[in-house]
């Protein structure tokens, strides 16, 4: 999130992008890391970018998504557009643990269903 924004009277259509990308010494890279409007300068500029504020710019997910090595799960997480990649490179199911989980309620509900207390009611279960 960047605590910088334009002024009112400056028209972001009048600023010299190209000439900003053709001199990338004058260039502040963490701050334009984080601005959606500046992703091709910063795809050509890899090295400089700052890769905590990139990773939680919504515009540069394709950008993220060919660089997982160098993002910033931090910075990915306040991202609203790169829930797929967390979802894809954080977090699994465990499947052990989900089995478990169930075996265990399963075992209650049978011991529950079929205790003789419930024996009337079997043949309206299927039973004989």
């Amino acid at each position: 999130m960047t605590f910088l924004k334009l002024h009112d009277w400056v028209e972001e259509d009048k600023i010299n992008w190209s000439w900003m990308s053709g001199n990338p010494d004058k260039i502040y890279w963490p701050i334009l890391s984080e601005n959606k409007n500046a992703v091709s300068i910063l795809e050509t500029n890899l090295d400089k970018v700052d890769w905590n504020l990139l990773s939680g710019n919504p515009s540069a997910i394709h950008i993220l998504e060919t660089n997982l090595d160098k993002v910033k799960w931090i910075g990915l997480a306040m991202n609203p557009g790169a829930i797929h990649l967390l979802n894809a490179n954080i977090f699994t199911y465990d499947y052990d643990a989900m089995k478990s989980s169930r075996d265990a309620l399963a075992e209650d509900l049978m011991k529950e269903r079929f205790h003789p207390k419930h024996i009337d009611q079997f043949e309206s279960w299927g039973f004989d």
